[in-house]
């Protein structure tokens, strides 16, 4: 049985920087998804547990605000 994609928000207003896991892709828990800038940080977003990354809603470059839906994972 396919369980339910989940939506990825963001946690802090700012860019995504970077896509590391592109849709399709299987990755385990603690894998590096994309990468968030804020402030000149770079903040690393790691998937919570193992699962697919189904598509993203915003591209990179794009701004972000806290709590926005940047891309659907479909957990294992």
């Amino acid at each position: 049985m396919t369980k339910a994609p989940i939506p990825i928000l963001a946690e802090t207003t700012g860019s995504l920087w970077k896509i590391v896991a592109q849709p399709g892709e299987h990755h385990d828990a603690g894998a590096e998804l994309f990468v968030l800038e804020s402030m000149k940080m770079e903040i690393p977003v790691e998937a919570e547990c193992a699962g697919t990354i189904h598509e993203y809603h915003v591209a990179e470059g794009n701004v972000v605000e806290e709590g926005q839906p940047i891309a659907t994972f479909i957990p294992d």
